[in-house]
């Protein structure tokens, strides 16, 4: 079985799981019998009746002439559901615990809810200063650091969608109220990695925030970083921005996704149907 040590346990499970895995490796085109009964050093008999058996299950699916195996619908299920049940603030706990000690300042992490972040969990930063935070609350896409890195890896029209249906409410003076400068600043967001609240959604307070991904690459949420504006001088922001980009793409590698890079084809992809609506 191509030399690697398997784990003990039930060897015709360890063999089917092993098939799976070897068909997602042979993408796109497909893991064909004498694969199967290579990879696992067994009979063609035998490979066959293990291959049969996990497209029965719907975990593989058979294609013909071949026949070649490919991934089947199952797991796309399971998938989503994995994702759905996920303890998203337990396992960003430490992530935002890193990240504050990184930059001294309060981090959240949030998920989507049709567009709006609702935050899980904080951790605060040093300092007598305390953010009035509330988690399990919907905040403003439009003004918030984390909605508005959310909105950026939607298209220009889901974005409207959101916007219509939320309102574009002046929280300060600072706040976005025009749509086509929201969808100007959520270019900028998607070009430096990172969104940024520069007392929009409450005066003196300056965040940022940066979308964490699915398998799917759809977005689930966003991690932010809150501080006092006079604070975080200007020669900081593209630092913090870096640190808060990378923390969120190790939680979307976390949750299952690539987590290497911004999501591409924002402006062309309709993401509506994304993340934990």
């Amino acid at each position: 079985m191509d030399g690697r040590a398997r784990p003990p346990g039930v060897q015709s499970v360890d063999r089917a799981l092993h098939l799976v895995d070897k068909a997602a490796e042979a993408a796109p085109d497909g893991l064909s019998l004498n694969q199967a009964a290579q990879t696992l050093g067994v009979a063609k008999s035998t490979a066959f009746n293990l291959l049969k058996t996990l497209v029965s299950h719907g975990f593989l699916r058979e294609e013909r002439p071949g026949p070649r195996y490919f991934l089947g619908m199952s797991l796309m299920r399971l998938g989503d559901l994995v994702g759905q049940q996920l303890p998203v603030g337990e396992i960003a706990r430490p992530l935002l615990r890193e990240l504050t000690d990184a930059t001294g300042l309060t981090s959240r992490v949030a998920v989507v809810d049709d567009g709006c972040p609702v935050f899980l969990e904080r951790v605060d930063g040093p300092g007598m200063v305390r953010f009035h935070t509330p988690l399990g609350c919907r905040e403003a896409p439009h003004a918030s650091a984390a909605g508005k890195a959310i909105l950026a890896t939607y298209d220009e029209s889901r974005v409207r969608e959101i916007c219509q249906a939320e309102g574009l409410v002046a929280h300060t003076r600072s706040t976005i109220t025009d749509i086509e400068a929201l969808l100007v600043d959520l270019e900028q967001t998607r070009a430096r990695g990172f969104a940024i609240d520069d007392e929009e959604e409450a005066e003196g307070v300056f965040c940022i925030g940066a979308s964490f991904l699915d398998h799917q690459n759809r977005c689930l949420g966003a991690i932010s970083v809150t501080g006092i504006r006079a604070e975080v001088p200007a020669w900081r922001v593209l630092h913090i921005g870096e640190l808060v980009r990378e923390h969120a793409n190790r939680l979307t590698t976390e949750m299952g996704g690539k987590g290497a890079e911004w999501p591409s084809g924002s402006l062309g992809t309709d993401r509506k149907s994304g993340g934990p609506d």
